[in-house]
């Protein structure tokens, strides 16, 4: 019997399992008519083949074919075509799905589907991670069989390297680093925070930065304002402590990738694609302006913009620059390119948010910085995407308008846009 689970990207634990007793092929895929569908945008309609090569007299032996356009990566290896070994990882795409390939005894996979067909999926994952945990129980696991990039072991659901501890937190390895401090991912393997094990965020604060007021300012700006918000497209808040000297934010591990690296990995995007993911922005944005006071994000980007995997859906990072509206000028804060001209001078408003989802589709749609097509239209310097082919006609006015240098002549909310940019869909 031949199973197939798939793995939850960083802890690499069970989410869902397949097993096969009598097939030949199975096909895997984001079409419907797969032995296995991973609805992710990431995998093609129809990416890979397993085939059964073996027979009854050397036992079974597997192959895979992959076919996926953004390729099948095999214990982290590139391949086209390859023998498939016992217990292999499969990942439909660079950061893509992965699936563990398992040739297995039916005991242990009995209870687990038993559980699937009672209706509880997590229980059979369940199941078959305490099977695998119990298996090593009795003895130190090893390790044996990891992928160097592995973060927990594949046998005792462990993590493999541990570069330091912080309260509670064991800090896996660093996620960012910059002026301001360093992002760590991080596991709570106590439960604190969930009352059950989870891998986090950790940002912590340099010390050197507690002397800098604007710099603490942001710092605990961004750990009040996720704190105070609960909306699936904010990340969640977790903890706020000081440790050594030193500042740290705990929050929600997003499991996905930036549009920015999304683009520059994968190339530009079709324009619904696009459109759905600033529907969503919108949607996100509605929310952080109608709390009391409203609340003006003022660095929406594509880097800010992580796409979940799970469900490709759009969750807005970094709150560190969110400014209540009607607070006094402040500092200058926006990339070059998203930043709308009242934000320019320090002055921004919610319209200066809904500002950057035009930059934002042009570097979707073109693959190329905004700024690129930033040019003198008349009096004023404005975005010129006329002759951009997957930007209809109808796609362009919106982008004019929602960059119209006075707020006044831009959607005045983030409903107005959202409608305006639904209307755009083919």
């Amino acid at each position: 019997m031949v199973s197939l689970t798939l793995l939850e990207p960083q802890q690499k634990t069970p989410l869902q399992q397949w097993s096969f007793e009598n097939s030949s092929i199975i096909r895997i895929g984001r079409a419907a008519d797969n032995h296995v569908v991973l609805n992710d945008s990431l995998v093609s309609r129809h990416h890979l083949e397993l085939r059964k090569v073996g027979d009854a007299s050397n036992g079974d032996a597997w192959q895979l074919i992959s076919q996926g356009t953004n390729g099948t990566f095999l214990n982290g290896i590139l391949v086209l075509q390859s023998p498939l070994p016992d217990n292999s990882l499969l990942q439909l795409a660079q950061g893509g799905p992965i699936l563990q390939f398992q040739i297995q005894e039916v005991t242990v996979l009995e209870t687990g589907l038993r559980s699937q067909q009672q209706g509880t999926e997590e229980n059979a994952a369940e199941t078959l991670y305490s099977a695998r945990n119990l298996a090593n129980s009795s003895s130190t696991c090893t390790h044996e069989g990891n992928s160097p990039n592995n973060l927990f072991c594949i046998h005792c659901g462990q993590p493999l390297s541990v570069q330091q501890r912080i309260r509670h937190y064991q800090v896996l390895r660093i996620l960012g680093q910059g002026g301001m401090g360093t992002t760590y991912l991080a596991w709570d393997e106590a439960g604190v925070i969930a009352g059950m094990p989870q891998l986090l965020v950790l940002k912590q604060m340099n010390a050197d930065m507690l002397k800098i007021v604007k710099a603490q300012e942001l710092f605990e700006r961004e750990a009040h304002t996720l704190k105070s918000l609960n909306h699936p497209g904010v990340p969640k808040y977790y903890d706020f402590f000081v440790e050594g000297g030193k500042k740290y934010l705990a929050m929600e591990l997003i499991h996905g990738q930036d549009l920015d690296k999304r683009v520059y990995t994968t190339g530009p995007v079709t324009p619904n694609q696009a459109i759905a993911w600033m529907i969503q922005t919108c949607d996100i944005l509605d929310y952080l302006h109608s709390q009391e006071p409203p609340l003006i994000h003022r660095d929406i980007k594509p880097a800010n913009l992580m796409v979940r995997s799970s469900e490709n859906r759009i969750v807005v990072l970094d709150f560190g620059a969110v400014k209540e509206i009607g607070t006094a000028p402040g500092t200058r804060i926006g990339a070059e390119g998203y930043c709308a001209p009242e934000q320019e001078r320090g002055q921004p408003l919610t319209q200066s948010d809904l500002y950057a989802i035009g930059p934002t589709l042009i570097f979707l749609l073109t693959g190329e910085n905004p700024f690129k097509y930033y040019r003198q239209r008349g009096r004023n310097f404005r975005f010129d995407v006329a002759k951009v082919p997957t930007i209809s006609s109808q796609l362009r006015d919106v982008i004019d308008r929602v960059t119209e240098p006075l707020p006044r002549d831009r959607y005045q909310n983030a409903k107005e846009l959202a409608a305006a940019l639904a209307a755009c869909k083919v």
